[in-house]
């Protein structure tokens, strides 16, 4: 339980830098939009989503480099040490889709759409990631990894969806007339 309370939190801190990005590509995309322009609103979420990714895979970095570092940071016990370095590199395998989701929601929330993220997260949690991680938690024994393993899947989904939404989104908003575009 200790590894997976220093995990969350190493990984917590680390989703706030795109949460932040998020919360300014929703308004940076809503008010191209307000403004009837469709193509500063695709280019305000398609560089947020490039920052929020690109500080992710920074942090995947950081990660996988540095784990036992991180780990001391919160506990000397060597077996819990050990145990948190196999959830940071599960942590570490869905920081980028985690940036990009993130980020994508938050653009997407700026386009009007927030039924998208909704129905894919839904889906990718509760009816792939967290069956999948209590399977392999419960019945392959792989036990807290197990658990990571079937909700950084679930992640690794949704950023990839969320990422074809958005690029779907900028299209049509591209060829959404210009008289409509703000109830677009």
């Amino acid at each position: 339980l200790a590894s997976h309370q220093i995990a969350l939190n190493t990984v917590a801190f680390t989703y706030m830098v795109p949460l932040g990005i998020a919360s300014a590509a929703a308004v940076r995309v809503g008010q191209a939009l307000g403004r009837k322009d469709a193509a500063r609103a695709g280019a305000a979420g398609g560089t947020a989503i490039f920052l929020g990714a690109a500080f992710m895979t920074c942090a995947s970095g950081a990660l996988l480099l540095f784990p036992r570092c991180i780990a001391r940071m919160y506990t000397p016990d060597e077996s819990v040490i050990h145990s948190t370095v196999l959830l940071l590199a599960a942590g570490a395998a869905f920081q980028l889709f985690d940036g990009i989701q993130t980020v994508a929601t938050g653009a997407l929330r700026g386009a009007g759409d927030t039924r998208t993220p909704m129905f894919c997260h839904f889906t990718a949690y509760w009816i792939i990631g967290l069956p999948l991680g209590a399977w392999l938690c419960f019945r392959r024994n792989w036990g807290a990894f197990g658990l990571w393993a079937g909700l950084s899947l679930a992640l690794i989904l949704i950023g990839i969806v969320l990422l074809f939404a958005w690029r779907r989104t900028v299209r049509r908003l591209m060829h959404v007339p210009e008289d409509t575009l703000a109830r677009a």
